[in-house]
């Protein structure tokens, strides 16, 4: 596990390249890096967050490519205040890692939202993310928020 103030681990953490990348993703985000984030993907990427259709992506067709990655930034993570990043159990083999999770969002006016989802990475030759899927429903998220 690197060393986040971003991020509990309480999942195993066996030594796996597509377990790091998610663990360098999750603290690049709480620390607000958006270069640092986008850099830890492939040229060819592709983000699904949520999978399925949703406010960030009406037609389910996902982020694509280094430029669609980071205008997923924009709309979905920028606005954002601040993160923190509960990883409950992580199953890892060979280029694959799925996280199950709890990220706890802050919004600039205070209020705090949980979203209980499954995070899923698939890293390519050179150990770069090609594919980040995050299973959540938007519907339970919404229901979580805490307004101050």
């Amino acid at each position: 596990m690197i060393d986040s103030e971003f991020i509990t681990w309480n999942a195993p953490d066996g030594d796996n390249p597509a377990r790091a990348a998610s663990q360098r993703s999750y603290d690049a985000v709480g620390r607000k890096a958006k270069e640092e984030w986008l850099a830890l993907f492939a040229d060819h990427a592709v983000l699904e967050d949520p999978v399925g259709p949703s406010f960030f992506d009406p037609e389910a067709k996902g982020h694509r490519g280094r430029d669609g990655v980071a205008a997923f930034w924009d709309l979905a993570i920028g606005p954002v205040k601040s993160f923190h990043f509960t990883v409950h159990d992580s199953f890892a083999n060979g280029p694959h890692c799925a996280n199950v999770a709890t990220f706890t969002t802050e919004m600039a006016d205070g209020s705090v939202a949980d979203t209980e989802l499954v995070s899923v990475y698939r890293l390519d030759g050179s150990g770069r993310i090609e594919l980040m899927r995050a299973y959540w429903e938007v519907e339970r998220t919404l229901a979580s928020i805490r307004t101050p």
